[in-house]
């Protein structure tokens, strides 16, 4: 009961972070703002740049708001976690090639702070293997689970 308590939370309190994150992106920042800090990486060349810029605040707000409502859960974690798994390998392509830079992630312009970033990441992998364990440990029906 009290695992399930703490999940509900740390569900709640991570889908809205990435609600709010993909809505920043989309509703404040601007998507030509998004797509010029995800230029800036230069991982990938245009007009790459414009449909990553433009899809992934969708997929943050998406999977955010079903983790948040409990609404397929498990995909939604996988999602986050992909999410988790592009941004963290952005940023450590930044940082291996000493780029200064912002980070896009909410409309600033200060560079990047690696170490920072880099705990921030942690955190995200250590919450949703958390969420993963405790929606496993509920033995709910949901997404990518096989009926009994």
């Amino acid at each position: 009961m009290k695992t399930q308590a703490i999940a509900l939370c740390a569900r709640v309190l991570l889908g809205l972070w990435f609600v709010y994150s993909g809505g920043f992106k989309l509703f404040s920042s601007g998507l030509d703002r998004f797509t010029a800090d995800i230029a800036n990486y230069k991982l990938v060349a245009s007009p790459w740049d414009a449909i990553a810029a433009y899809s992934v605040p969708w997929l943050e707000l998406i999977a955010g708001a079903c983790l948040m409502l409990g609404i397929l859960r498990r995909g939604a974690i996988l999602t986050l976690s992909g999410l988790v798994v592009v941004f963290a390998t952005a940023i450590s392509w930044a940082w291996f090639h000493g780029l200064d830079i912002s980070c896009g992630c909410h409309g600033g312009d200060a560079p990047i702070h690696y170490w920072n970033k880099a705990a921030e990441f942690t955190g995200y992998f250590v919450l949703l293997a958390g969420l993963w364990w405790a929606d496993h440990q509920s033995g709910s029906e949901g997404f990518l689970r096989d009926p009994q």
